[in-house]
């Protein structure tokens, strides 16, 4: 059972203790990774599955979205499965050793997708890479023990910077290490395997600097006093996350924000390749333009913008921003517009700090682990169904059967799904608006 609360006391021990500065950043390099090994499929994935379909012979365009969409939501799967999991253990025994342990299969499995001889391996490597990537959950939970409550937006926007930079770099590492058509110093021409090799070379250095430099975040006096099997799976979870209504909601927003990101993330580089004609190296260059505009909003923008407009009206704009978004790319007849769209929908990108700071804030610092675990898995949930809805929809949309051709199809869809979100987020901001919220454990919240 987890240990009382007491406010008192919440106050005097070092729950948000400042972590060193290299430890700061090694939980930015480490979220940085995850999204980068995420960055690097895009661009080379549709490619690596095309070439491994029907026993190498390959597949058409309608053919290999839909099956790289399902191995995108594989990867999730897992994540749903084991993030509540990998929190609740870091609840118990601390949030380092569950970080290094998961870097280490990140980077050991990052070599094992190199080299996956059929799309059956292919698919088994990226199931346990999501079990490693699961760790996101226990960062998060690193960030929430080592930052004040009124800083959280700023360390959260640190986790959305990473999320760009991931984004900057994947794609270019992997739209340059898998072109065939550039000459790779002292290796020769680009494969797409090397983006994974790449990965797992990162990761293993990282693993290696954390062994040396990554402190505890969370005290022993504020550990959980053991493993709760209903904090360790991601239905147990759920009904413990009910237990803060407004928390519960914007979890829900959060899903459905993440449904339509992930859909776009399985249809990116076929619907670009398929409308306006873009190559390995223009995907990725699209992406990068999203990383960057990821990281200066949210590693630099977030702090200013947040304080000022307040963290309800920043999560409800973020969220609009996004629906137009959508739209634009599901519209726009040129080219070049999707990289002005791009500019537009960074904006929309404070939406995912400011909400995370309103949950953080409604937690139990006991409990911050566990609570992010279940936050994440319906995040991973997301990443189940968005990744194959999208190939699907996208497919379909392009293929003969379609009453009508419309490639943009799978972003429509998206910026339906953000609308309903921010529905749901403004309801949820209205509806409790002026009640401070309630640690479960005690009284619940309305």
């Amino acid at each position: 059972m987890a240990a009382p609360h007491n406010h008192g006391e919440h106050r005097t021990l070092p729950a948000t203790r400042p972590a060193r500065p290299a430890a700061i950043r090694f939980i930015f390099i480490t979220l940085l990774l995850d999204v980068l090994g995420f960055g690097l499929l895009i661009p080379v994935g549709p490619r690596l599955v095309q070439g491994l379909m029907n026993g190498g012979h390959g597949a058409t365009d309608a053919e290999v979205t839909p099956v790289f969409g399902v191995l995108m939501s594989t990867f999730y799967v897992m994540m749903f499965l084991f993030a509540p999991l990998l929190g609740a253990i870091s609840d118990r025994v601390g949030r380092r050793p569950v970080i290094l342990v998961s870097l280490l299969g990140s980077g050991l499995d990052y070599f094992a997708q190199a080299f996956a001889p059929t799309l059956a391996w292919l698919f088994v490597t990226r199931a346990i890479n999501g079990l490693t990537g699961a760790s996101f959950t226990v960062c998060s939970a690193y960030v929430a023990d080592v930052t004040p409550p009124d800083k959280r937006a700023a360390g959260f926007g640190m986790i959305g910077a990473a999320f760009g930079l991931g984004f900057v770099l994947g794609p270019l590492i992997g739209g340059y290490l898998g072109s065939p058509d550039n000459i790779i110093p002292f290796i020769g021409p680009g494969d797409v395997h090397y983006p994974f090799i790449a990965a797992g070379c990162l990761s293993i250095i990282n693993w290696l600097y954390g062994l040396m430099i990554l402190p505890e975040s969370l005290p022993r006096e504020r550990r959980s006093a053991r493993i709760e099997w209903r904090k360790a799976n991601p239905i147990g979870m759920l009904p413990r996350l009910a237990s803060y209504p407004k928390v519960a909601s914007l979890a829900a927003s959060l899903f459905l924000l993440n449904l339509a990101m992930y859909a776009l993330h399985a249809t990116w580089a076929k619907y670009t390749e398929h409308r306006y004609g873009w190559g390995t190296e223009t995907i990725g260059l699209s992406l990068f333009t999203v990383g960057l505009g990821a990281a200066i909003v949210q590693g630099g923008l977030t702090r200013r913008i947040v304080p000022w407009l307040g963290e309800p009206r920043s999560l409800l704009i973020g969220l609009g921003i996004g629906v137009l978004a959508y739209l634009g790319y599901a519209f726009a007849p040129h080219g070049w517009m999707i990289f002005v769209v791009i500019a537009f929908a960074s904006l929309g990108g404070i939406a995912q700090p400011a909400s995370q700071a309103i949950i953080t804030k409604a937690v139990r610092p006991d409990e911050q682990g566990a609570i992010q675990g279940a936050i994440t898995s319906l995040g991973s949930l997301a990443g189940i169904f968005g990744p194959a809805a999208g190939g699907w929809v996208f497919g379909y949309f392009i293929s003969d059967r379609a009453p009508f051709h419309l490639p943009g199809a799978s972003f429509v869809m998206s910026s339906a799904l953000s609308l309903l979100g921010a529905i749901v987020a403004a309801y949820a901001l209205y509806r409790h608006r002026d009640r401070p919220p309630t640690p479960a454990g005690h009284a619940r919240e309305g």
